[in-house]
């Protein structure tokens, strides 16, 4: 049975090419030289099962498109049933996805099929959490470039499953000009015109400060399409609001907590960055079991 893709992509992207590689590596890192010595040793050829993708907690999913074509690419007689879609809340105790057809080839998926999950889910529930706390503002809950090495596309497309924006993909996608940028080049005006002379028309840039002061030379300057709010407090980031009024893009950035989460929105800043959503989240519990 082919599951729709409509049921397993959410309106976040990821890649076909991405995902084939992703697993292509997670799998032989896994198989090694050898395969699934365990399944082959102990599992007759011939045997098929069934076995259940089951949550074990409450959250919100991602990843499946990833557990799908490792089960696939096991063996293309394994037959894959997803019962929910990328970017779903589910309760614990759900039922995933829904996995038939030949046992060794199940088995031996099982673990890379539920790190993916496990992972990606962890980083779309955990933005979740923060971007309930902000209903009702403006402000729009980004990741950073703190992600395992490796898996950037699948841990920003888990943030978006979760309800969050992406920060740039890398290096290439846009000026951050940050502290140190600004001390080697000597200054914020001197940073800026040469960001400024250097960009294209449709390249946004961005840089960092970490006072008032700072903004006000940065906002004198006209040359910054957003500027990022450093390590404020709450009334400086307040007060960096009233400053601006509109004139550019706001970013608050360090010390980003969900206990802090709403204050920081009802700031009025445009966006929070937080490289928390990736690089400390807690892995989602979701198991295997074998039907009988």
């Amino acid at each position: 049975m082919t599951t729709p893709a409509s049921l397993l992509f959410p309106d976040a992207f990821l890649s076909p090419l991405v995902i084939d590689e992703a697993v292509a590596r997670a799998l032989d890192e896994d198989l090694g030289r050898a395969g699934d010595v365990t399944s082959i040793a102990t599992i007759p050829e011939a045997t098929k099962a069934e076995a259940i993708m089951v949550t074990r907690q409450a959250g919100v999913i991602a990843g499946l498109p990833l557990a799908i074509a490792v089960f696939k690419k096991l063996s293309p007689d394994l037959r894959v049933q997803a019962h929910v879609r990328d970017g779903a809340s589910v309760a614990a105790g759900a039922r995933v996805l829904a996995i038939s057809g030949p046992a060794r080839a199940l088995l031996t998926s099982e673990r890379t099929a539920l790190n993916f999950v496990g992972r990606l889910s962890g980083i779309a529930t955990l933005t979740a959490d923060y971007v309930r706390r902000t209903i009702g503002t403006k402000l729009r809950i980004c990741c950073t470039r703190k992600t395992t090495p490796g898996l950037r596309a699948l841990e920003k497309y888990a943030v978006r499953c979760g309800g969050g924006f992406n920060h740039r993909f890398g290096l290439d996608d846009a000026f951050l000009i940050k502290d140190n940028h600004i001390a080697v080049a000597g200054g914020i005006k001197a940073v800026l015109e040469r960001a400024r002379a250097h960009a294209g028309h449709l390249v946004k840039i961005e840089i960092e400060v970490d006072t008032l002061a700072q903004l006000r030379e940065a906002l004198d300057s006209r040359l910054a399409d957003a500027v990022l709010l450093d390590n404020m407090d709450i009334p400086t980031l307040t007060e960096a609001v009233r400053m601006t009024q509109g004139r550019v893009v706001l970013e608050a950035s360090g010390g980003v907590t969900l206990d802090a989460i709403a204050q920081i929105a009802a700031t009025g800043v445009d966006y929070v960055s937080s490289g928390a959503l990736t690089h400390s989240v807690p892995n989602f519990d979701i198991a295997l079991d074998i039907e009988a």
